[in-house]
Parts: C-alpha cells; structure tokens; sequence
C-alpha cells in the first residue's frame, strides 16, 4: 500500500476490507469511517481506520433518528 501521511485510499481500503470502492465512498459520505476527510475530489482514510461493521450502522441509524 503507498500511504502519504498515514492515510490511504478509497481503493486502497477497499482492497484491505474486500469490498467495492464505491462502497467505501458511501461509507465515507456517510461519516461512518472515522477520520476519512475529503480532499478537493477524493476521500483519504487513515491507515488504521477499521470497517464500519453492521452495529454501527445500527447505531448511525438510532442516532440519527433521534436528530
């Protein structure tokens, strides 16, 4: 992997977690990767963030619900 500044990318953490990029960009709008930020067009994750699990989106969700 070719981190810059302990972050990596979508495609790279896509890989890492055996899922599509794509949905490593709707997890990221999502805010449900932490410390992913957008940089101009492309989303940088860093390099020890962990994949968002289903209880989290459980979670997300109950949250947001109560908004």
């Amino acid at each position: 992997m070719s981190q810059v500044n302990g972050y990596i990318t979508v495609q790279e953490a896509a890989e890492k977690w055996g899922v599509t990029p794509r949905q490593v960009q709707i997890l990221c709008k999502e805010n449900r990767i932490m410390g992913a930020s957008r940089m101009s067009r492309i989303w940088i994750i860093p390099e020890n963030a962990e994949k968002p699990t289903k209880d989290s989106i459980t979670r997300t969700r109950k949250k947001n619900d109560k908004q």
